[in-house]
């Protein structure tokens, strides 16, 4: 049995990798039903165990790449909660009818949810300075150049004086997407799986003139207003507003009073969601009045005023034709469903996921059966079934195998887990699928170091681990197919610049189960280069702000895994400092050599830019107390394990209103009594 905290941690961990899957490599490995599954779980243990939200991020999404410069949003573009019923919407209409008042009869703004990709554009005095992609809901990537040539963003509003942002979702309309395809097929190149990801990519090319060239379009729906004090009362009048200065916005969108009227308008949406230009997966519902909004304020994650209404995913029957297993990265055998081509949401699958062992059992499903599969908008649809045909003969039951299909080594299942491994660490599956993660966008992000240039280096015997990759030279590229001098030196180059990267992504690179972007984060602070963390026992790794015994027990295994001491010694031989890089500053060093603790959150920063603004300033910001900590930053909703611990320790709790004078002079005026917070 796993304790809530243990079944929290995983869960964020599992999340975080789906959201990264999703987010920054634009290819969702699970359907967008499982992954809310996991995000109602995880906020149903929060509800019944609140301590437990300090050991995530309230954001939901993944980090920037370094492919584009990183942009802090002026204000936190939150996340919407999510219903998937009638009762659902209808319980959250009435906790906001409590928080109104139950003699106001509330107006709703009812608008379709697009699946495309979320953007902040920036205006000031009327005139386009910046855009950004979410990212992380705090930090997202600077896109400008090539949100400029979307012919549906105004580069001026007119005489508007101030500072705005202009959020909406930049998406292809289903017409776009069919051509778009037709081009790529007559250049004879890869097709796009889905309009969202091939906005997302269409977006986030480095030369904007490919941009340019794809058809892309946005949609607004939400004015920020920083400084401008437009003169707004209503959702209605903000979208008003947005079309008087040119923006698209989305025509559907309708404005009715009351909760009867708001939930009828859910379910007209949902009966002509094919109908609409664009792919929609559900229905936001807005609180029109902004007063009312700001009373009714937000969650860590999402604003109280709006839900989104999620669609079921749509499901079709087809013929499965086999099941066969794939190795990943860490070894996981996963079997996967060989269909009979079908149509789902709008796209043609002839592959769907079966997840384990357990699931296979569980669903019942033999080769030649009749199956349903099912598609939530997502590029991995999965298989929900047999389909019971009535005279007709089935096939035997499908057993695991016992030996990995890529090189004959066993397949074992670990522990208790539902999953089934390939043992043999020198599988070349898992080595080719270790290497493509490796130089992903969400890892090292490695430019040029695709799927295919990984398959022809492995291929051409150059390299045989992550680590060969910074032994690569430029004559060793030339006699490759599609290699020239200047794209060979293209790729070395790019080699030499990941090298650089910050101890958090490589630990991210290197594939460590359980451990996604904030997990490495936090472990980087804690131990600011990998040699401390390789040396550092369990309970050291357990005592991490975040960190719990499922992912602390698999850092310890990894550091001392075989495979894993001869990669970084070779890493290491080759020059690479695996360290956390440390930004010099020409602040005072008033903090010089002390270790202040953050908990809660302090007005005016967000959690990595109050740990930043102490490591400007000479200090350390841990991730957890201990006899060496100064002081304890006391904000809004602490974590209660740190304050116990510096409590016991004796360690100065200082309020966060003194958070300035401590960074300013290392000092400060009073600290909380027993009992206070």
């Amino acid at each position: 049995m796993t304790s809530p905290r243990e079944r929290y941690l995983a869960l964020v961990a599992t999340i975080e990798r789906h959201a990264e899957a999703y987010f920054v490599h634009d290819a969702p490995t699970i359907p967008d039903s499982e992954f809310d599954e996991l995000v109602k779980e995880r906020s149903a243990l929060e509800h019944a165990h609140p301590e437990l939200t300090q050991l995530s991020s309230p954001m939901v999404g993944a980090p920037a790449s370094t492919v584009f410069d990183p942009v802090t949003h002026a204000e936190a573009m939150l996340s919407l909660d999510n219903v998937f019923d009638e009762v659902e919407l209808r319980a959250w209409a009435q906790r906001l009818q409590r928080g109104l008042g139950e003699d106001v009869v509330p107006t709703f703004s009812v608008e379709p949810k697009i699946d495309g990709l979320a953007l902040a554009i920036t205006y000031r005095d009327g005139v386009m300075v910046q855009a950004a992609t979410r990212g992380d809901g705090r930090v997202g990537e600077d896109v400008t150049d090539n949100v400029r040539t979307i012919a549906s963003v105004p580069l001026s509003l007119g005489f508007v004086v101030g500072h705005l942002e202009v959020r909406g979702e930049v998406y292809l309309a289903k017409a776009d997407f069919i051509a778009l395809n037709d081009v790529q097929r007559a250049k004879g190149e890869k097709e796009f799986a889905n309009p969202r990801n091939a906005a997302a990519g269409s977006l986030r090319q480095k030369d904007s003139n490919v941009s340019r060239q794809r058809p892309l379009s946005f949609l607004a729906y939400q004015v920020v207003d920083l400084t401008a004090n437009l003169a707004l009362s209503t959702h209605h009048q903000m979208l008003g507003q947005l079309r008087h200065w040119g923006f698209t916005v989305a025509a559907e969108t309708v404005s009715v009073a009351g909760e009867d009227a708001m939930v009828a308008a859910v379910a007209s949406f949902e009966a002509r969601r094919y109908d609409l230009p664009y792919d929609v997966d559900g229905t936001v519902i807005k609180l029109d009045d902004l007063a009312s909004r700001e009373r009714l304020g937000t969650t860590s994650r999402a604003p109280r005023w709006a839900i989104a209404r999620k669609f079921p995913p749509e499901e079709r029957t087809t013929r499965l034709l086999a099941i066969e297993v794939s190795i990943g990265r860490t070894g996981r055998a996963t079997p996967y469903a060989v269909l009979e081509p079908v149509i789902v949401a709008g796209s043609t699958v002839s592959m769907a996921t079966l997840h384990n062992e357990d699931q296979v059992r569980e669903k019942g499903v033999r080769p030649g059966d009749l199956v349903i599969v099912r598609k939530a908008g997502d590029v991995i649809p999965e298989v929900v079934g047999a389909v019971p045909e009535e005279g007709r003969t089935r096939g035997p039951a499908w057993t695991f195998p016992a030996q990995c299909p890529n090189c004959s080594g066993p397949l074992e299942r670990v522990g208790d887990e539902s999953d089934t491994y390939c043992v043999n660490a020198s599988c070349p599956a898992q080595q080719r699928q270790q290497i493509i993660h490796f130089a992903s966008r969400g890892a090292l992000d490695i430019e040029g170091l695709g799927e295919q240039r990984v398959h022809q280096l492995l291929d051409a015997g150059l390299i045989r681990d992550v680590a060969d990759l910074f032994t690569l030279r430029v004559e060793d590229l030339l006699g490759l197919e599609g290699f020239a001098e200047l794209s060979a030196r293209g790729l070395v180059d790019a080699i030499a610049t990941a090298a650089n990267a910050p101890l958090s992504r490589w630990l991210v690179a290197l594939g460590i189960r359980h451990v996604g972007p904030v997990a490495a984060r936090e472990l980087s602070r804690a131990f600011t280069s990998y040699e401390a963390l390789a040396s550092a026992h369990l309970e050291e790794l357990e005592a991490v702000d975040g960190i719990g015994p499922v992912i602390a027990q698999s850092v310890f295994a990894y550091v001392r895994d075989d495979d894993a001491v001869a990669r970084t010694a070779s890493l290491t031989a080759s020059g690479i400092r695996l360290e956390e890089v440390v930004v010099a500053s020409d602040l005072d060093a008033t903090l010089a050599g002390r270790a202040i603790v953050v908990t809660g959150g302090v007005e005016g920063y967000s959690r990595d830019g109050a740990a930043a603004a102490i490591v400007a300033r000479g200090g350390t910001c841990p991730g957890s107390v201990s006899a060496k900590t100064y002081c304890v930053v006391v904000g809004d909703a602490p974590g209660a394990t740190k304050l116990t611990k510096a409590r016991q320790l004796g360690i100065p709790l200082i309020e966060a209103s003194e958070f300035e004078v401590l960074l300013r002079t290392g000092v400060w005026s009073t600290t909380l009594a027993e009992g206070e917070k």
